[in-house]
């Protein structure tokens, strides 16, 4: 009973989320629950400020500035120029559109890094046209969402700096570390699409390759949003500017390269710029917070470090480990969002992976991708519905091509585990 009681808090929080309950409102349920009833030694104003003074912490701000960079590059016709350049170069092969389908979504990675957003916008642009040249609307769908997946884990998503405040590895490194993963993401997607174009014989959207110049052209048009990854990495460092402040001279690189540049970003823009920036944030702040609470629980039942001792117990290799924590995250993303789950096990696994000797980079970046992938698994993979939704496709005909794209992903994850150097390699070059 005393158990029960102890684990109490997990329960209601898991039984909230299975029944659709918002995030921040299921994990403060659960918390409460424990400060309020369970454990009163800790008087609830000492929580709340607990909560405020780690919220007003000036890391925090990298993500509201990042997130509002990323609404204003929705305006400022980047993707545009970036889905030109992927047209040049590869629009010619055949299934050509899968293919421009998955570049464009990892070069948005250093743009966005919202794989929802990059999957609605793909939506709406990239699919109709697939459809028009005979790709199965299920296939372009599949390909769509599982694409928008990279984005998130190229710098510099929001993923990366929550698991970087959380845990205390440097929000630079987890930058850093993002790019070989991404682009590892990027090569086995393709490879998939090769795949299923070289069976089914679907036509490029180009009737011959562009020319030297017409790609030349293009890279030099698309070179401005191309360079702001690059520009990120450098200017951290180099000392230029913190994480957080990055996100302000990012923003004013959006704002001049989609006002004066592309000439895309029109002063009518401001309002819904403001409103998408308002709405993600705040959604995000939110989960941030309640997940702070969720995590004060946890150390206060000393959770994490029991299922320490309790793993530890049934082997001390790191690859075992690995492997039920990989199976875990895997299913429960079948279940619950990917942002939600990465607040809710970080503070869990993290202690765990430590105690293994597992480079918390490496880690970080495993655990990423794992829970994404469950992003497009049923019964509740959140991109599976956003874009299935959006292209009226039905869950059966999605999975059937989207499997191939899960394979993909879970063959990067298994890699990563058994070469943790591909990880650590670029960090360690830029930073030492």
């Amino acid at each position: 009973m005393e158990e029960l009681i102890r684990f109490l808090p997990v329960i209601i929080s898991f039984l909230m989320l299975f029944f659709g309950i918002p995030v921040p409102i299921a994990l403060l349920s659960g918390s409460l629950v424990y400060f309020g009833f369970i454990n009163t030694t800790l008087p609830m104003t000492s929580v709340i400020q607990s909560l405020v003074s780690q919220s007003l912490s000036t890391n925090m701000l990298a993500c509201p500035f990042f997130i509002l960079a990323g609404c204003i590059m929705n305006y400022s016709g980047i993707t545009t120029v970036l889905l030109d350049f992927c047209n040049k170069l590869l629009g010619h092969k055949e299934g050509g559109l899968g293919y421009v389908n998955v570049l464009l979504s990892t070069l948005n990675g250093g743009m966005c890094g919202s794989s929802t957003a990059d999957a609605a916008l793909q939506c709406k642009i990239i699919v109709p046209e697939m459809e028009r040249l005979g790709y199965p609307r299920a296939f372009a769908t599949a390909v769509t969402a599982a694409s928008s997946l990279i984005t998130p884990i190229i710098p510099p998503g929001v993923p990366l700096i929550l698991y970087g405040i959380m845990t205390g590895v440097s929000v630079g490194k987890m930058w850093a570390a993002g790019y070989i993963p991404g682009i590892m993401l990027c090569i086995a997607m393709m490879l998939v699409v090769y795949l299923y174009s070289h069976k089914y014989h679907w036509k490029g959207n180009r009737d011959k390759a562009a020319s030297l110049k017409e790609i030349g052209l293009s890279f030099i048009q698309s070179i401005w949003a191309l360079l702001i990854p690059i520009f990120i990495i450098v200017g951290l460092r180099s000392g230029l500017f913190t994480a957080t402040e990055g996100g302000t001279v990012i923003i004013i690189l959006s704002i001049i390269i989609g006002g004066f540049i592309y000439k895309n970003l029109k002063f009518e823009h401001i309002k819904p710029i403001l409103k998408d920036a308002f709405k993600s944030t705040a959604n995000i702040m939110l989960i941030v917070v309640s997940a702070m609470t969720f995590s004060m629980y946890l150390s206060w039942e000393r959770i994490p470090q029991d299922l320490t001792q309790w793993l530890m117990s049934l082997s001390s290799n790191k690859y075992v480990f690995l492997i039920l924590a990989n199976a875990f995250i895997f299913i429960m993303g079948m279940f619950l969002d990917g942002s939600a789950l990465l607040m809710i096990l970080t503070p869990l696994l993290y202690p765990v992976a430590q105690s293994y000797g597992i480079d918390l980079i490496v880690f970080g970046m495993i655990m990423l991708i794992n829970l994404y992938c469950g992003c497009l698994t049923p019964p509740f993979g959140t991109i599976m519905y956003i874009t299935c939704n959006i292209t009226d496709v039905s869950i059966v005909e999605f999975c059937k091509y989207a499997w191939g794209f899960i394979l993909a992903m879970l063959s990067v994850i298994l890699i990563i585990a058994c070469f943790p150097g591909i990880i650590t390699f670029l960090p360690n070059l830029i930073y030492g």
